[in-house]
């Protein structure tokens, strides 16, 4: 086998990670359009996937938060603070979009359980 330089021999490694990663990525994504297509087809045409009050919801608790900026909140507490119900379903619906909002940044968990607005 030839042996390249070092710089060349890093090159081609990182060249051959990032194809791998490529070929992963792509099969995921072909994954993703298919189980889409599946969605798609099972929901009955002219249905919204979100009801029109969850746009409403997430944006009371995303105002909560940069209202209360400095503190962690729970999200049953969170619930409490809005006037919101607080059964466990809709408090679930909560703690995912809660997730969401730390998955994408706007949030941090400062504890188990707990967010807070990221500063």
């Amino acid at each position: 086998m030839t042996q390249f330089p070092a710089p060349t021999g890093e090159l081609r490694s990182q060249i051959e990670h990032l194809t791998t990663a490529l070929v992963e990525t792509g099969a995921r994504l072909a994954e993703l359009a298919t189980a889409q297509k599946v969605i798609s087809e099972a929901v009955p045409a002219g249905t919204e996937p979100d009801p029109p009050e969850a746009g409403t919801a997430l944006q009371a608790i995303v105002n909560a938060f940069n209202q209360h900026s400095g503190r962690a909140f729970r999200a049953r507490a969170l619930h409490e603070l809005l006037g919101m119900p607080t059964d466990e379903a809709t408090v679930n619906i909560t703690r995912s979009r809660l997730g969401r909002l730390t998955r994408q940044g706007f949030l941090t968990q400062p504890g188990r359980g707990r967010y807070q607005k990221r500063t």
